[in-house]
């Protein structure tokens, strides 16, 4: 008897939403009030917030589209890991995912605004 075992790659599936950015100053924020925790954070909607569980958590977020006319090619293949350290309130929120400028700009052309990712 012979058996014979096949190996399948499983991949990670992301969570699909959109990212916005803001500039700083990033301090006070929701989850560690006046600690600077550097500029590749990020403040979650109320989507991702988890009643603040989500302080901490680190996510890799990848530019996968524009989401308007403006810049219709704003991603440059890059990602990039942030941590949530806010919260992006409704009404003010206007994407799954508000990040720092400079998380942003390493994964978009910050003149698209709005774009398109993949987090997980």
């Amino acid at each position: 008897m012979t058996l014979v075992f096949y190996c399948i790659p499983i991949g990670i599936v992301a969570d699909k939403g959109t990212a916005t950015y803001y500039t700083a100053p990033y301090v006070p924020s929701a989850c560690d009030g006046y600690t600077n925790e550097g500029k590749m954070i990020a403040a979650a909607s109320e989507e991702i917030w988890d009643n603040g569980g989500a302080c901490g958590r680190k996510y890799t977020v990848k530019c996968v589209g524009a989401t308007n006319q403006g810049d219709q090619h704003p991603c440059n293949g890059n990602s990039v890991e942030v941590t949530i350290v806010d919260f992006c309130p409704p009404g003010s929120c206007r994407a799954t995912i508000d990040l720092s400028e400079e998380a942003f700009s390493s994964i978009a052309h910050t003149n698209a605004g709005k774009i398109d990712v993949d987090y997980n």
